[in-house]
């Protein structure tokens, strides 16, 4: 997969997404990241991006044209047109499945708005959706863009070991992750649970299910609308649901 980050902070994305699990699919050829300083295509003497916004307001707002050639600049390397995401604090929250989603695409620009955001022009000449991490506003869109990468490239084959990896974490199916344990087996006076001493990787699949069903239940009761369970563990939440309350 191919991400073009469109941002004022080229190296403020670099130095987060270099480096981990991402940095290593980096180096393996497994995504190929772009970061496009959008000030390099300023036509100034002072590379200047943004300008006081028509009608009068506080704040600045960042300039179409730059912003467009930057776009332009991606255009004339990609194979095809990629999928334009602007984050944006009015866009759709984003969730595991819209990551599902994005990790199909072969190539994303993701373009980072700062100061009071982008001229409306610009949104509607290249951008095809905006998306939000939350409902609360940030300094810029480099940090959401960052978020939306990450979950996205560990969808995409490769990244992660194996499926297991990433299909059995928290909201990937709708349900919460059961608890996880590593050695030592006792820590100040607590146990590992003993099921998970056995061996037995039927009883163990069995117990991770039902307790990352009681934690859903317990945690984020919510999701559980559209979580895929069967009529017995429907039966299984509300019991623990009702032993909550």
């Amino acid at each position: 997969m191919r991400i073009d980050c469109l941002t004022l902070f080229p190296d403020m994305i670099r130095a987060v997404l270099e480096e981990s699990i991402i940095g290593r699919a980096i180096k393996a050829g497994i995504l190929d990241i772009h970061y496009i300083n959008i000030r390099d295509f300023a036509q100034n003497k002072h590379n200047r991006v943004d300008d006081a916004p028509y009608g009068g307001g506080m704040g600045m707002v960042m300039q179409p044209e730059p912003i467009y050639r930057a776009f332009q600049s991606v255009l004339e390397s990609a194979e095809d047109k990629p999928k334009v995401i602007y984050m944006s604090p009015q866009g759709s929250v984003f969730s595991q499945d819209k990551a599902k989603e994005l990790a199909k695409e072969e190539h994303l620009v993701l373009l980072c708005g700062h100061y009071e955001g982008v001229d409306e022009r610009i949104l509607e000449e290249i951008v095809d959706e905006e998306l939000s991490i939350g409902d609360y506003v940030l300094t810029g869109g480099e940090i959401p863009a960052m978020t939306v990468i990450d979950a996205v490239a560990r969808m995409i084959p490769g990244v992660l070991p194996a499926e297991d990896a990433y299909s059995e974490e928290s909201l990937y199916n709708g349900l919460l992750e059961y608890p996880q344990y590593t050695r030592p087996p006792e820590f100040l006076g607590r146990e590992v649970p003993e099921i998970l001493l056995s061996g037995h990787h039927e009883n163990i699949k069995k117990w991770r299910r039902e307790e990352s069903i009681r934690r859903t239940c317990l945690k984020r009761p919510d999701l559980l609308q559209d979580a895929d369970l069967t009529d017995k563990e429907k039966e299984f939440a509300e019991l623990c649901i009702k032993e909550n309350v």
